[in-house]
């Protein structure tokens, strides 16, 4: 898999900065494992639990004497923040371990709800850049903000999905896309980004499509998208708050392309929700932009909940753990550590990619750049850009 494009220079400075920091920063223990099972609730808000909930039980399977009870609970990503400043303003925190998106993650970092991680107990996740996929160690670097720790890994999008009964010829630049979605208004959906992976991907990855002066800085070098997306959006009907609608509605044929992922791609046509001659494409200038789930932890856990967490977040991370996110291809490929194979999935986890992967992406993967998405404080700045010079502007 081809590594990001990153400027040497910067991570060595970045690297260097971050050991200096870390020499003059005193680090907090982690609390010592409880002599009694305490109840851990997991909330997931970006769909991760679709991949990761059968290691969080076996986890509590095997630990009876840490875990009494483990709820798992899910929420819309956009009111995360809200919900644990309300929990932790009241003294009262009633949710352990966070799984979520960049969306979410961002989200978090800018309330300061995030309990931080790294450097402060790295002892629990010693020598994280030998563990991880090099394209997940760069996401852990550049999103993690020491509060999120990766969990699954993908190359993510932007990809096009169409019916190639409807769509012949597929759009194969920006400008064939836009000049498709005038003439067939109403055809082509995408989700709001800040609640869609493929929503996003494919707001991060048009300044790659367009040759925008910036694709890293969405106040001063997206000049070309933001115009783009403002002009696309004449012929789009409204943004789903979810993913999940733009696949219903394009499995039941009233829209013709959708924006999509690998996962996005490979799911719903394995759930039957798309049907399974659904093709993809790809744009002229196409990039990759990655994507992970990450694992967080809100501030203001009590001591014995706190080093549960911890020590469940270390497990999700074993190659027997990973080898559950091949999934039903939710998050293709998924797993975020070295070494873990397909073969070593469940069998109906073989048996759905074997059927509905595509053998392209093998070179898609390997032959086209890997970008990093933009970093978690930009990433909210583009959430609140598009709201309002795009999804404000919807027609109903």
């Amino acid at each position: 898999m081809r590594r990001p494009i990153t400027d040497r220079r910067a991570v060595l400075a970045g690297l260097a900065a971050a050991g200096a920091a870390a020499s003059t920063r005193v680090r907090a223990a982690a609390p010592p494992l409880p002599t009694a099972p305490v109840n851990i609730t997991v909330m997931d808000v970006g769909g991760a639990l679709a991949l990761m909930q059968r290691a969080f039980e076996d986890y509590r399977a095997a630990n009876p004497k840490l875990i009494s009870r483990m709820v798992f609970v899910k929420a819309p990503a956009p009111e995360l923040a809200a919900k644990l400043q309300a929990q932790q303003g009241g003294g009262r925190v009633d949710i352990d371990l966070v799984l979520t998106g960049s969306d979410g993650l961002a989200g978090g970092l800018e309330a300061g709800v995030w309990q931080p991680i790294l450097p402060d107990f790295a002892d629990r996740f010693p020598n994280l850049q030998d563990v991880y996929e090099p394209a997940a160690w760069n996401l852990q670097q550049a999103q993690g903000g020491g509060a999120g720790i990766v969990v699954n890994y993908y190359p993510s999008g932007p990809l096009l999905e169409y019916a190639p009964e409807r769509v012949p010829t597929p759009p194969s630049s920006a400008e064939d896309l836009l000049a498709w979605a005038k003439a067939h208004p109403g055809r082509f959906m995408y989700a709001r980004p800040s609640n869609s992976g493929p929503g996003r991907t494919f707001m991060m990855g048009l300044p790659y499509c367009l040759g925008d002066r910036d694709p890293q800085d969405p106040v001063n070098g997206w000049d070309k998208t933001w115009a783009y997306l403002a002009e696309l959006g004449q012929y789009i009907d409204y943004y789903p708050t979810g993913t999940t609608v733009t696949m219903k509605e394009f499995g039941e044929g009233s829209r013709d392309i959708v924006v999509t992922t690998t996962g996005w791609d490979i799911n719903p046509r394995a759930l039957g929700i798309v049907p399974k001659s659904a093709a993809i494409a790809t744009l002229k200038g196409f990039h990759w932009v990655s994507d992970a789930f990450f694992m967080c932890v809100p501030k203001g856990l009590p001591a014995d909940r706190l080093a549960v967490t911890l020590d469940v977040m270390a497990a999700m991370l074993k190659p027997q753990a990973q080898a559950y996110a091949f999934d039903e291809g939710y998050l293709y490929p998924g797993p975020a550590v070295k070494n873990v194979t397909l073969a070593m999935a469940p069998a109906r986890s073989r048996e759905v990619i074997e059927e509905y992967g595509r053998p392209e992406y093998a070179s898609l993967i390997a032959d086209t750049p890997i970008e990093l998405p933009l970093k978690p404080d930009k990433m909210v700045v583009a959430f609140r850009l598009w709201d309002e010079r795009v999804g404000a502007k919807v027609k109903r």
